[in-house]
């Protein structure tokens, strides 16, 4: 039987994403899950629900305890944490290189090299200095990736997937998707890991 499907749209620049992104996989292969990987950018989600930017940047008592939950949250997964000096930091481009190789297998180690060299190392991500030192990094053919992420039909890929998500009723990352169930959060990830498997077996 094929393995139950789970959705998983998350942004590249989303702190929360980052915490799923690097631990989604080898959980997803120990409950015998399929993920279907979801790039989008939730700065034009976040506007057009009215709102200015993320709420723990926009309310600083809410952004104090974001950061302390973030070094917490890393220290018990084992993922490296560093506090970016810039935040929400850009990651257009990173995520145009994610919509395209949305169907790849290389597009979880890529996803993971960009959120450690962001949150982990608090190193640019958004240049094509930078992304061109990651995919060389991980062997790919990066000048072509770049070019090809950067092509009009490309741009409308990400501008797509991210209306996409907006339909969907999506409103921050990341967010989990069980045929229509949603679940959002990270820490939601094994609860929707378990919908995914309880699904398939009816």
């Amino acid at each position: 039987m094929p393995s139950p499907d789970l959705e998983f749209w998350f942004d590249l620049a989303s702190n929360y994403s980052y915490l799923s992104v690097m631990r989604i996989e080898s959980a997803a292969l120990h409950a015998g899950v399929s993920v279907q990987w979801r790039p989008f950018l939730l700065g034009p989600v976040f506007e057009a629900l009215g709102w200015e930017g993320p709420p723990f940047v926009v309310q600083k008592e809410k952004g104090a305890y974001v950061w302390q939950d973030m070094a917490r949250q890393c220290r018990k997964y084992g993922i490296p944490w560093q506090q970016p000096t810039v935040f929400p930091r850009r990651a257009v481009l990173a995520t145009r290189i994610a919509v395209l190789g949305a169907d790849e297998p290389w597009l979880p180690a890529w996803c993971r090299a960009i959120m450690v060299r962001n949150y982990g190392e608090d190193r640019e991500v958004d240049t094509p200095e930078a992304v061109i030192e990651v995919l060389e990094g991980l062997g790919l053919p990066a000048q072509r990736i770049v070019e090809d992420a950067l092509a009009d039909a490309n741009r409308q890929r990400l501008r797509d997937a991210t209306r996409t998500a907006r339909e969907r009723g999506v409103f921050g990352a990341p967010t989990f998707f069980v045929g229509d169930e949603m679940y959002w959060g990270n820490d939601r990830l094994d609860d929707a890991l378990e919908a995914a498997c309880a699904r398939s077996a009816r």
